[in-house]
């Protein structure tokens, strides 16, 4: 399940960009909202999450992997 973006609450910065090593987010725009343009790429790493300075970023962890995540 691919990251969720907060866009209200978004600035935009582009921290998620810079660290997502499997290129979810390849093809946004600078300076504009982040797209999730591969869902299925994401493996729920949470690095844009703690990366995000906005904290407009959540996972949503898929039903198997939930006893793994913490």
């Amino acid at each position: 399940m691919p990251p969720v973006i907060d866009e209200a609450k978004c600035t935009a910065c582009g921290a998620c960009l810079e660290v997502c090593a499997e290129d979810v987010y390849f093809g946004s725009a600078a300076g504009k909202v982040p797209v999730v343009a591969y869902p299925d790429f994401c493996f729920h790493c949470n690095c844009c999450v703690e990366e995000c300075p906005a904290q407009a970023i959540s996972l949503r962890i898929p039903l198997a992997q939930m006893l793994l995540y913490k």
